[in-house]
This record gives C-alpha cells, structure tokens and sequence, in this order.
C-alpha cells in the first residue's frame, strides 16, 4: 500500500502563493503586482518608521522627559523586534492586545499610585530645580536705567537700537541673527554715530509690533553691554531694556539667599518648601515623596478620618441598598409581568423600560427640579397632601433618601430585563408540581424562583454595587456632595462618595491636593478589584 507523499510546509515569508496540485504536489503562483509593491516598500518604509522613531525619543530627551525617552525606545525597539524577526512570528497577534492594556490600564494605575505617595498639589507643582529657577529668575527693573529700543532688518539679520528720552538713537548693535536658544547672548552695543562698526545701508523702518513679537523669546536671551556701564541691559518688555536687580543669589550648598535681607533658604524635603531657618516659607512649592503620609492620614488625622469615614460608610451603604431595592422592584415587576393571565403585557412592560431607555443624566436632572423645595411638582403635590415642604437638597438625610430614590428609579429596569430572561429557563414543571401540593403564589416565589434566579444573578449584582460605587454622574449632577460636613479641614459633603469626593479634593475647593486624590483613588481601585474577585468567584460557582 503506497503512503501519500508528506506535504511540504509552506514558507511565509515567501512571496509566492503556494497551491496544493495533487497528492502531496505544490506549485507556487508567482506575485501579483500589489505583492511585489509590497516587497519593494517594505524595507524603505521600516527605515522610514524606524528614523521616525528615533527622531521621537530624541525630542522626548530634549525636552527633558529621559525616562519616558528610554521607555519609547525599549517600546520601539520591541515593535521593530516582533514585526520584524520570524522568531516572534505569533507575537503579532498578541502584542496590540498587550501593548494596549499596558498603556490604558496598567500604566495610568501605575501613574496615579506613585503619585499618591507625593505631595503633588496646586501648591507643589514644579519640580525643585523649576522652582530654584522660577526664584533666581526674579528681578525688578532699577530705576532710572532703562531705554527704549526698536528693532530694525538688515537683510537677513536685525539690528537692535537702544534710544534716548527724546527719540533719538543712542546705541546700535551690531547685525545679530536672533536664533532662539536657551543660551544667553552677550551683545556689545556701539554709539549710533561709531565710525567702527559703519551700517552696510541706511537703517531701515522699525519693526511693528506684531513682528517684533515674533522675536520676543531671541530678545529675551540678549544681554546688552554699553561701555563703561557697570550692569548688562535685559529684555524688560516689547518697547524697553534696561539694568535689572535681582532677588535672590544660588549659593554653593544649593541653597538661596535673599539679597534683600540677606536671609538663606534650604530646601525642606520633608514639606516641600524653601524655608528659613526661623521657618519661614517660600512659596511655591516643589514636590516631593512624602511616603505613606497620604495613606495614614485618612485613618491618623481626626480631622480628615471622620469625614473620611463617614463618605465611606455611606458609599458602601449606598451601593447596598441601591442594588437592594433595585432588584427587588426589578424581581417583583419580573414576575408580575410573567403572569400570563395579565392584560396589555407589552404596553406595561414598555412603560416600566422607559426609566432604562431614557438617558440617565436627563433622567437625573428632571428629578433635581422635579424635587426642588419651593418649585418642584414632588413638594408641590406633598404640601396639597400633606402640608409639608421637605428640604430635600439641604437636610442630609433627605438628601441621601434622594439619591436613593433616583438611584433605584434609574437601575431598577435592568435588573427587571435581567429576571424576565431568567424566569423563562425556571422548568414549568416546577410550579406544576407546586400548585398540586397546594402552594400558593408566596410559596413559588421563595421556595423556587428566587433561589433559581439569584444564584446566576448574583454576579451580575456584584457588578451591580461595583458601578454604584462609583457613581459620580448621580453624585455631581443631582446634589455636588452638598450639604457639606460643618468645621472639616478639607472640604466634604455629606451625599459624597469616594469618587465624587476624591473629584473634589483633586478639582475643586480642597487645594488641588492630587497626592491624597491619587491614594484615594488607589484604595477604590483596590476595593473595585477585590469586588471582581469576587464576581468572579460567583460566576465560577453559577456555571459549576
């Protein structure tokens, strides 16, 4: 019995299509015109996006980012690598997957985790050596020694020509090219009538104003000597230099001193600050790692515990009977609307899927003025009942029985569609057999469709309290946190939670503290994950 012939493994990088002819036989077609374009472009443009590369992480350097310039080289180089070698053939179909987790999820986290352990803040922005140079940078003109100046083209250069109280020039520079560069540039002014330095041509009109400001940042590096002056002239403004005072001197051990008091300032790396050493603080700031500090202060810090704790609690309380209530209006509409019996079905089923249908942040901004103390149809329709007007925005109970409110009326339909699949799978039989041994309606509903339908439910309520959680539209559209804890270091609303509460420390009216908003952060991540965990735990046990 003859053996068929094994068949040849086909080589893909070849540029030929190989067909199957026969038993065992292949032929190769040969390339079509788009395949030999192909092949032709392929190096060029590998180069082409390689010297691109490279040009990036050069820019990156320059600007000072090194460690984000070694992180896109070794991004680079691992892109080339995989799209390039044979050897990491497979990666390919990983590496966009991978690559984009890494930049999306994993280094964002990364990010805001090493800040919380900073002192990140509106107040320590910078860097110290932006901040040492920020303050050696201050001067103040000296009076009495500045000049007007206007500036003139000669051909390709300028000419620069500092002029006297009446108009007339005084001194001329000689043709400069006014490059823009970090470096200064020392420039020796010569008497406008000096036979040493004759003008090629006459000069010619003075720059306008919106020219002139095109060069304002070469002018700003220009550092004008006259003879027998004792000080350099400075860039001061679009229409004048002038001698300069400066306010503070760097000395040797990298502190500062301040020439007009003559009072040195070290830099504090334990508060971030520029300070004396009888403790006065030079603002701004500059950031620095401050360790746990962010952390041990939501639990060591009365001030800020007690808040901290209570939007705490409340978060979590809120999550709970959110999802609570939510599934059981959801559960009970599911099974009402399952009674076969019940007319216009569809008509009710429509109008209870409206709350779901209708976007959620319309939905919460028609309840905020339907609940509005004096003009809302909530309070209009209590005070004819009831003669009462509840502050539902200002007393903190109310506020939260609100949110609670609209929280449920907005969630309840999609544990209503969720139970409406679910009671479709429960066997007949089940209910058969229950109505022969003479159970009645409560019976069925806790003895056999809530146990069969929590138990692949519960997952999805996990994911349910997980969202809850962090609920920040709700939050910051309906009550902004309000009212707000009374005497707190840091500003804190009562109806906050952990997101919408780190929102404002981080943006608002608590200083722009990124530091403690960044560990914040860290620990709702920490708990939102500890939630999937979870989750996932049910769902294995659901499908088991």
């Amino acid at each position: 019995m003859n053996m068929p012939a094994s068949l040849p493994t086909p080589d893909p990088s070849s540029p030929h299509t190989a067909l199957p002819l026969g038993r065992g036989v292949y032929t190769q077609l040969p390339p079509s015109r788009l395949e030999r374009l192909a092949q032709r472009l392929r190096w060029p443009l590998t180069g082409a996006a390689g010297l691109a590369s490279l040009y990036l992480v050069f820019l990156m350097h320059a600007a000072g980012q090194t460690w984000l310039a070694l992180g896109a080289l070794g991004f680079f180089v691992l892109v080339f690598y995989i799209y390039i070698s044979q050897a990491a053939f497979a990666l390919r179909y990983l590496f966009p997957g991978i690559a984009g987790m890494l930049i999306f999820i994993a280094f964002p986290l990364v990010y805001t985790a090493q800040i919380g352990f900073t002192n990140y803040s509106s107040a320590h922005l910078l860097s110290q050596e932006r901040v040492r140079e920020y303050l050696l940078d201050q001067h103040e003109a000296v009076a009495g020694q500045t000049q007007g100046f206007t500036l003139h083209a000669d051909g390709p250069e300028f000419r620069l020509v500092l002029r006297a109280e009446d108009g007339s020039p005084s001194w001329v520079s000689p043709a400069l090219a006014l490059k823009t560069t970090r470096q200064e540039l020392s420039v020796d002014m010569l008497p406008a009538q000096s036979a040493q330095q004759p003008l090629t041509a006459p000069l010619q009109q003075a720059l306008p104003l919106r020219e002139l400001i095109e060069h304002r940042e070469a002018l700003m590096q220009l550092k004008l000597r006259l003879p027998g002056a004792a000080q350099e002239l400075r860039y001061l403004g679009l229409r004048e230099f002038g001698a300069i005072s400066r306010h503070w001197q760097a000395q040797d051990d990298g502190s500062l001193l301040r020439l007009a008091d003559q009072t040195r300032f070290s830099p504090n790396l334990q508060t971030g600050y520029f300070e004396s050493a009888a403790g006065e603080v030079q603002q701004p700031g500059f950031k620095v790692v401050v360790g746990w500090r962010n952390y041990t202060r939501m639990v060591m810090d009365a001030e800020f515990r007690g808040p901290f704790l209570a939007i705490f609690s409340w978060t979590v309380l809120f999550s709970a009977l959110t999802v609570l209530c939510a599934t059981a209006i959801g559960m009970l509409l599911a099974v009402l609307l399952n009674w076969d019996d019940l007319k216009f079905r569809g008509t009710y089923r429509t109008l209870l899927f409206l709350p779901y249908a209708v976007p959620g942040f319309i939905s919460i901004l028609v309840f905020k003025g339907l609940f509005n103390q004096n003009f809302g149809e909530i309070n209009a329709i209590l005070d004819a009942l009831f003669g009462i007007k509840p502050a539902w925005f200002a007393d903190p109970l109310l506020a939260k029985v609100m949110l609670l409110i609209v929280n449920v009326w907005l969630g309840y339909p999609y544990i209503m569609i969720l139970c409406a699949g679910l009671l479709k799978s429960i066997p007949a039989d089940l209910y058969e057999a229950s109505a022969i041994a003479g159970a009645g309606p409560l019976t069925n509903f806790f003895k056999i469709t809530a146990p069969l339908v929590i138990k692949p439910l519960a997952p999805l309520l996990v994911s349910a309290f997980a969202f809850n959680f962090n609920n920040f539209v709700l939050i910051a559209l309906l009550t902004d946190g309000r009212p707000d804890f009374l005497s707190t270091k840091i500003p804190a609303g009562q109806t906050d939670i952990l997101v919408s509460y780190t929102y404002r420390i981080a943006f608002k009216d608590s200083g722009s503290d990124f530091g403690l908003a960044a560990a914040i952060s860290t620990l709702i991540f920490f708990l939102v994950a500890a939630m999937s965990l979870i989750n996932l735990r049910l769902m294995r046990k659901a499908n088991s």
